[in-house]
């Protein structure tokens, strides 16, 4: 498929970095696609651990963290774009009683077709310190955006591969695994990837 197919969308797929891709930032990355248009994508790192935790975090915004299951889950360095910023990529909550699906539970929340949530606003926070809101949560400070055919630019460059998302990935993953679980959901191996970007 062409990369200006007006059908083309990487929502909901990783891009995983090539090994030629040697940016501090993004050299050896998962990237969950969040959103991905003919006007620019955005997404974030899942397999890149900040300095913070989450019970740091909760500390942080004062609130308690009542998950047993986060206390020691670290915060993750989403991408270089306001990195002062919280990001909490989780599984969609559906509202009692609601028939139609988009209705967010929480004040700012972009819905990923097919995938998950990502919600930007502190109730979900609140909601997680209760010992409530979304099952499986990721959090990052950051995100990773590219402008109008940046991406697209980047792709024919050799500098990502593409796959649909796995949420065993995001969530059930070890951080450090992450990478190579991606390059799993391909067939291959990180040692088979020539550092070499291939121009056709």
């Amino acid at each position: 498929m062409s990369a200006d197919s007006a059908s083309f969308t990487l929502t909901h797929h990783f891009l995983i970095a090539m090994p030629s891709l040697e940016d501090e930032t993004f050299s050896r990355s998962v990237v969950y696609m969040c959103e991905h248009s003919a006007h620019g994508a955005m997404g974030l790192i899942i397999n890149k651990p900040s300095e913070l935790s989450m019970q740091h975090l909760f500390d942080k915004v004062d609130l308690p963290l009542r998950r047993d299951d986060m206390l020691s889950s670290p915060v993750l360095y989403g991408g270089p774009v306001q990195t002062d910023r919280g990001f909490v990529l989780h599984d969609p909550i559906h509202i009692e009683g609601a028939e139609q699906e988009g209705n967010a539970v929480f004040a700012s929340t972009l819905t990923v077709p097919g995938g998950l949530e990502m919600t930007t606003s502190r109730d979900v926070l609140e909601a997680l310190s209760t010992g409530a809101g979304p099952r499986r949560v990721l959090v990052t400070l950051g995100y990773a955006s590219w402008g109008k055919g940046q991406l697209e630019s980047e792709l024919a460059e050799n500098s990502w591969l593409t796959v649909s998302a796995d949420l065993g990935v995001v969530f059930d993953t070890p951080l450090a695994e992450r990478y190579e679980k991606a390059l799993d959901l391909l067939g291959l191996k990180s040692w088979m990837l020539s550092p070499e970007a291939g121009h056709a």
